[in-house]
């Protein structure tokens, strides 16, 4: 995209409809840039943090307001996911202001996802409540289950990008 249509991108309308929460370093080089290719063609706005964030931007504050301005937020659920604050404060806010959200169980079920305060990462008390909330909401949302190391990476992604579309025709039609 040249700079002059970043520049009306940017202009025209909401910075995203799909927000693409995930973990960077489990998913970012296999089926999140597969899936923001996707959508993208499919006509979508998706915000993903390496293609959206630039040079100088607040980090939270850039990410919030994409997340408040996006209809529909796709989680990618990974092993290593909820050892990340930004993945579990983005979750949590795409919770709590009522988003449509399509997760991905990638290479890790459901059951598996916790909160370990480790004492590493120490979350204050309104932080942990939030982001159990936000864990057990998505745990009680049907997801696309995913195996890298046996599923087929094209049958995910459209998969994903039909329940994104399908999410996106809902919040329009509601």
């Amino acid at each position: 995209m040249g700079l002059h249509a970043k520049i009306w991108h940017n202009v025209a309308g909401p910075a995203c409809d799909v927000f693409i929460n995930h973990r960077t370093v489990d998913t970012r080089r296999s089926v999140v840039r597969l899936l923001y290719n996707h959508l993208t063609q499919q006509g979508c706005k998706p915000f993903l943090d390496a293609e959206n964030l630039r040079p100088g931007d607040r980090l939270l504050d850039t990410i919030d307001k994409a997340i408040r301005g996006c209809n529909v937020g796709v989680a990618v659920f990974s092993p290593r996911y909820c050892d990340s604050y930004y993945c579990l404060h983005e979750l949590s806010l795409i919770m709590e202001s009522k988003k449509r959200i399509v997760p991905i169980f990638y290479d890790v079920k459901p059951s598996q996802l916790r909160i370990v305060d480790s004492g590493i990462l120490s979350y204050s008390q309104k932080d942990l409540r939030r982001f159990n909330f936000a864990i057990k909401e998505a745990k009680s949302i049907v997801g696309l289950p995913f195996d890298s190391s046996k599923d087929d990476w094209s049958e995910l992604v459209r998969k994903a990008s039909n329940a994104v579309m399908s999410k996106l025709h809902e919040e329009s039609s509601a």
